[in-house]
């Protein structure tokens, strides 16, 4: 699979840590983030992942910064992009099997290095239901 990865400040340690993972599972990983620990703004770091995911340039996204939520509320401005705020594995599957989520937004300051990649772990590997939820996500979009 094809992943494009976004953070900022918040999240570089935790990317290079859920990159070094996809990696070595044999997933080629697009780099939006930023590699430094110095301050910058998210949007900058998130708008070319949901770009991507939304144009269909990757499989899926994954985008980090210290509550998950400012990056998440920038990548759900984008049409196709269904991207879920999760800080659990289970809130992950969940995410993937009823709503199709298409970027997994990690919260940096609330989960462990280690929980985020098995988040990631359970965010590729749990297919979408489709059935009942597939017209319920059919909804979402506003135009």
């Amino acid at each position: 699979m094809k992943i494009a990865i976004g953070n900022d400040h918040a999240g570089t340690e935790y990317k290079n840590t859920i990159s070094d993972f996809l990696k070595k599972e044999g997933h080629e990983v697009v780099n939006y983030g930023t590699n430094t620990n110095d301050s910058v703004d998210y949007p900058d770091f998130v708008h070319p992942v949901a770009q991507d995911v939304e144009n269909a340039k990757v499989d899926f996204g994954i985008i980090i910064c210290g509550s998950g939520n400012g990056a998440n509320m920038t990548a759900n401005k984008h049409q196709k992009v269904r991207s879920a705020l999760c800080w659990t594995k289970e809130i992950t599957a969940l995410a993937r099997e009823h709503n199709d989520a298409n970027i997994l937004s990690i919260p940096a300051r609330f989960t462990s290095e280690h929980q985020a990649v098995e988040m990631v772990q359970t965010f590729l590997d749990t297919p979408f239901a489709g059935g009942r939820h597939k017209l319920r996500v059919e909804k979402i979009a506003c135009s």
